[in-house]
């Protein structure tokens, strides 16, 4: 009986000990996934992920720095990738901590992730998301196919805009957006992919995106001054 008893408090505390480890795996999971929300702004992640602000992070782990094709990255970006930097998962939560101070000169306008167990939890949990086939290097729709933002959009980006033109615009952008494309707390938006430019726009417009300047600024913009100004944006190189 002695042994039985034995056996029986064994059995329970072994499966006590694995449910708080497999709820503490799902806790860590939540976590990360929690964490990206911070990320979701600029990147994309898991299958079929495509280039937003930001490069689609699909199968960054063993990445190159600075190497998806079509992505406009800086100058300080492509320098590391060609210097040897890989992304790993000690790599990543290295920059995570303070991205301007790992490469500097970047445009990522996060500022950092102080918490250590945080950067751990959303490294781990980005491992796992980003280990899908690579995502399409092409911009994402913002919106959904059937939202007044998308049908308005359409209609610019069957347009050719005139990047002298939308150049002649641009002033008012780059009180905000710096012109070297470089981020210090405002979203980059040189090189940004045309289309995503567009949407974007159509989205302050419509009242999709909630920034209040932005819609200020694009409310009065006509169509061929939206298609200008993507066309303008979209072929510099960011610095």
């Amino acid at each position: 009986m002695i042994i039985g008893r034995s056996a029986k408090r064994l059995a329970v505390a072994t499966g006590v000990w694995l449910g708080t480890a497999v709820a503490g795996q799902a806790s860590d999971e939540d976590r990360g996934e929690k964490l990206f929300s911070q990320c979701k702004n600029c990147h994309e992640v898991g299958e079929g992920a495509r280039n937003k602000v930001g490069p689609h992070l699909d199968g960054i782990m063993g990445r190159v720095a600075g190497t998806i094709e079509g992505f406009k990255y800086s100058k300080a970006m492509r320098a590391a990738g060609e210097g040897g930097l890989v992304w790993s998962p000690e790599t990543l939560a290295e920059y995570l901590e303070k991205p301007r101070g790992f490469i500097k000169g970047n445009r990522m306008s996060y500022r950092g992730m102080n918490d250590a167990a945080d950067r751990t939890a959303l490294v781990s949990w980005l491992a796992k998301a980003s280990a899908s086939a690579p995502g399409e290097d092409i911009t994402p729709e913002i919106a959904s196919l059937d939202s007044p933002a998308t049908s308005f959009a359409d209609i610019v980006l069957a347009m050719e805009g005139d990047p002298d033109y939308g150049e002649y615009l641009a002033g008012e952008c780059v009180t905000c957006h710096q012109s070297s494309g470089h981020a210090d707390g405002i979203p980059s938006i040189v090189g940004l992919p045309r289309d995503y430019f567009i949407r974007a726009l159509f989205e302050y417009k419509t009242n999709v995106r909630s920034n209040e300047v932005m819609k200020l600024r694009v409310n009065n913009l006509v169509n061929d001054e939206i298609a200008a100004l993507a066309a303008y944006f979209s072929q510099l190189e960011p610095q």
